[in-house]
């Protein structure tokens, strides 16, 4: 919509108001059946905003839309997502208009996206699919539904090093579970977008949960791989009846080649009993996994994480994160069971050849006829600490490098040529260095050999 269009009179605040003393109105960015979206820019911290106004009109008939409109705020307000728009501030004007102060977006929802390109690569749109899921699956653990899922509720925007950020827009009409709240719920009341509805909410609005969501997931993602939708009619009344009575046309007969795994999973979303579709955002999130580039691991582990502690069960974890760091929430892969019998023949094993070195040390420095500073109690922690780990491998090391048995003799004394020792090295005893040495060198003292300096 262009600038010229903003003079309005319905529209409740004109280009150049400044709202609550700190908003001063610039253009209108879009505006609908209920409201208007204009940005605005906030003059004490010099940031640009995007301000959404009620009609006064719309504002004036009160009740179930102004707490709609209200309950966006609240709910968007809660879920910290960063592909949620933040709201920042809200407010009443004077003419009694409500209004939201939300992030300053710039970009283009996925809806003008296919407008624009028609459908999109398979990673991407999975990617895509991928982050909006980040949101709703923080809004689920929160016990709030979304119900209005569609490609205009995506937004394209981008980040500061230049890569997409899909944020989830308008959750006016999100249920709060928790809360008792849920949200315009007249069961004979249309809520939502008709080609984007599961069954359960063309049939009772207020009778939806969390696997409402997961049906639109699957027409949006099924949308943004081919083109097309998996449910379309030229009346109201054929839609509803293709929706609740005909199943979609599965994935790979409209897109030949894709993968299997992304058709199974759309077709899943798509099942009439929600009962067979996926229970949890996460569920479905781990089974796009096979088909989803290398960029989409970190959504997938982070839907997981949400959505796995918050009682909707364990969520099975597939080979392809088999090496990645686990994921709370997951099932974990159970160990094969441990035999203890070995395990403790070898600490048998361990301590009776710490107790042979120990013996082997007493009985070399008592044969040894040079005397030497000896430090048994050191040697001996060394080794014990050498072989303290219980696994196998050091053990058996330790034992096959610590036998039982006397040093060779030495070489004789015609072989080594005497050599006067200064007085002060003869003073003090030669030190004894146990920490570079290997722990089982105790029980082998090779004589030691000086260079001879007379050479």
């Amino acid at each position: 919509m262009s600038a010229g269009e903003t003079a309005r009179s319905e529209y409740p605040v004109q280009p150049g108001d400044v709202l609550a003393g700190k908003y001063t109105v610039e253009r209108v960015l879009g505006a609908g059946g209920m409201g208007v979206v204009v940005a605005a820019h906030h003059i004490h911290l010099d940031e640009h905003v995007a301000i959404k106004f009620m009609l006064p009109e719309i504002a004036a008939k009160g009740g179930e839309l102004v707490a709609r409109f209200m309950r966006e705020g609240r709910a968007a307000v809660k879920i910290r997502s960063e592909h949620v728009a933040r709201v920042t501030d809200v407010g009443m004007l004077e003419n009694g208009s409500p209004y939201l102060v939300m992030e300053y977006l710039q970009g283009r929802d996925l809806e003008q996206v296919l407008r624009a390109t028609g459908p999109l690569p398979v990673e991407d749109a999975l990617d895509y699919v991928l982050q909006a899921g980040e949101a709703i699956a923080e809004a689920h653990s929160l016990g709030i539904v979304h119900r209005d899922l569609k490609p205009a509720n995506l937004f394209l925007a981008h980040r500061a090093d230049g890569s997409s950020c899909v944020k989830v827009l308008d959750f006016g009409i999100s249920k709060m579970a928790r809360s008792g709240e849920s949200g315009v719920t007249r069961t004979q009341a249309t809520m939502g977008s008709p080609l984007y509805m599961s069954p359960e909410q063309i049939m009772s609005a207020g009778n939806v949960d969390a696997r409402a969501d997961i049906w639109s997931l699957g027409v949006i993602l099924y949308q943004l791989v081919s083109g097309q939708l998996p449910f379309d009619a030229d009346s109201v009344a054929q839609l509803v009846f293709k929706v609740v009575q005909t199943p979609a046309r599965p994935l790979r007969e409209v897109v030949p080649g894709v993968h299997p795994a992304l058709d199974a999973a759309v077709m899943r979303c798509l099942e009439k009993d929600r009962a067979a579709r996926f229970q949890s955002i996460g569920e479905l999130a781990i089974a796009l996994g096979p088909a989803a580039p290398a960029r989409c691991d970190l959504s997938i582990q982070r839907i997981a994480r949400l959505l796995g502690t918050t009682g909707s069960g364990p969520i099975p974890r597939p080979a392809v994160f088999s090496s990645a760091p686990p994921v709370l929430g997951l099932t974990p892969v159970p160990s094969p069971p441990r035999h203890r019998g070995p395990v403790v023949a070898l600490a048998v094993l361990a301590v009776v050849g710490v107790v042979a070195g120990g013996a082997g040390v007493v009985w070399v420095q008592r044969t040894r006829t040079r005397p030497e500073v000896v430090r048994p109690d050191t040697t001996a922690t060394a080794t014990t600490a050498a072989l303290a780990p219980v696994d196998p491998a050091p053990a058996l090391s330790a034992v096959a490098l610590d036998p039982i048995v006397p040093p060779a003799p030495s070489a004789p004394a015609s072989a080594i040529p005497p050599r006067p020792r200064p007085a002060a090295a003869a003073a003090s005893p030669a030190p004894v260095h146990t920490a570079a040495a290997p722990a089982t060198a105790s029980t082998h003292h090779a004589p030691t050999v000086v260079p001879d300096d007379r050479q």
